[in-house]
């Protein structure tokens, strides 16, 4: 599996380029306070946002856009999202709303961002406290995955990563599900070989689904896998003890637990992705009740009527969404 990858996102198309981002094709780089001190020599024009989930703010669109507007950018111009899930999606929203739409380059720098955040349009920010409660769909004509730039990524970063490849894989990949298993210490080393096969499959996968379903009407919404119940616990936790990963890595054990108690997962494929995602680290317990997580359940992107959608694998590759209340929630969260 090599060369560059290419996807149709609701008739627009993404191209994927293995390789550093070309500074001439950038007419203002967006960094956070870490990227920058890498990258910012590189770019004649930059603005550098506060790192990490506080900076996914109406704030931040803004400070892009008044940059955009002090430098004379124009809709034929290039903004260039340099980081994290963070910078990708704000920098993304940010340019889908430029003039009504200018050029947008994403440079993922974090595994999360390069298998999952920088592809597929969504883009946004957070609202009154609740996880990317609003925001656009604007795909990237254009994404750079440079996997050397994955060398200097903190290990808590690079692992947090790894929750959304496990996601990926147990939606689409059972090869990719195998080799995650098979060769977690050429994974936890960061070997090149390893890394950069796990980020393709991861894209293959996920680039599917998005141009069969790009404003996620449909199949879509699975690749929400692990997200209803994490990104709660990060919203009830303030986004500050558990970083997205980690969450979605928690969301998973309670979809499986969900799936179980709805006869749908069996309790050996759940003891076998459970045993996965310890083996990474990943934390499966929580000091939350539902009551804590409720007022994020109720403003879940995902709900419908009186009821939350959930993603239940139900063995690999076999993925259901199920509508399920209050007290199945509950339930799946340990509680009578």
């Amino acid at each position: 599996m090599s060369g560059n990858l290419s996807f149709n996102v609701g008739g627009d198309r993404t191209e994927i380029v293995f390789g550093p981002v070309e500074p001439s094709s950038v007419s203002l780089a967006v960094m956070d306070a870490n990227t920058s001190q890498l990258f910012r020599q590189r770019f004649t024009n930059d603005v550098t946002l506060p790192a990490g989930e506080t900076a996914k703010t109406w704030q931040s669109v803004e400070t892009v856009l008044k940059r955009g507007v002090e430098l004379g950018l124009g809709r034929d111009s290039t903004i260039a999202g340099i980081g994290g899930g963070v910078i990708c999606d704000v920098t993304a929203f940010a340019a889908s709303l430029y003039m009504r739409g200018c050029g947008l380059l994403l440079a993922p720098t974090t595994l999360l961002a390069m298998v999952d955040a920088s592809l597929g349009g969504k883009t946004g920010v957070d609202f009154m406290g609740y996880k990317n409660l609003v925001g656009t769909f604007y795909p990237a004509s254009r994404i750079h995955v440079d996997v050397g730039t994955l060398a200097t990524l903190p290990e808590r970063e690079y692992v947090s990563g790894l929750a959304e490849v496990i996601k990926t894989a147990l939606i689409g990949d059972s090869e990719l599900l195998a080799l995650l298993e098979g060769s977690r210490r050429e994974v936890l080393a960061r070997e090149p070989g390893v890394v950069e096969e796990m980020i393709r499959r991861s894209l293959v996968v996920k680039g599917r689904i998005v141009e069969e379903d790009p404003w996620e009407r449909g199949r879509r919404a699975v690749m929400n896998l692990g997200h209803t119940f994490g990104h709660a616990l990060e919203t009830a936790t303030g986004f500050s003890s558990w970083t997205h990963g980690e969450a979605v890595a928690w969301g998973i054990g309670r979809a499986l637990a969900a799936g179980e108690l709805l006869g749908l997962t069996e309790p050996a494929f759940r003891g076998r992705v459970e045993s996965l995602l310890r083996a990474y680290g990943f934390r499966l317990e929580a000091p939350v009740r539902y009551e804590d997580l409720a007022p994020a359940f109720e403003r879940d992107k995902k709900r419908r009527g009186g009821a939350v959608r959930v993603v239940v694998p139900r063995g690999p590759c076999d993925i259901v969404l199920r509508e399920v209340g209050s007290r199945e929630l509950a339930a799946a969260l340990g509680e009578s």
